[in-house]
């Protein structure tokens, strides 16, 4: 366990690491997309369904770009 967190902390990318990241983005914009979702319309479709929409649209945008940055990091390191 302890190589898996040094591998993860020092930037190696390897197939755990990605889903590992990929994960934590998901659950990051999940929160992210419902905290805008009740600030956008809360009031007006109420705060529970704002916020549960925000939770599901918030990953539509941040796991193609999590996957296309570790894409590119994966080129970078190796080149």
């Amino acid at each position: 366990m302890s190589n898996f967190l040094t591998s993860l902390a020092s930037g190696n990318l390897n197939i755990a690491t990605v889903i590992v990241w990929v994960m934590i983005a998901t659950v990051l914009s999940m929160l992210g997309g419902a905290i805008g979702g009740i600030l956008l319309a809360g009031k007006d479709i109420g705060y529970k369904f704002s916020a549960m929409l925000g939770g599901l649209f918030g990953p539509a945008g941040v796991i193609p770009g999590i996957l296309l940055g570790l894409a590119v990091l994966n080129l970078f390191t190796n080149s």
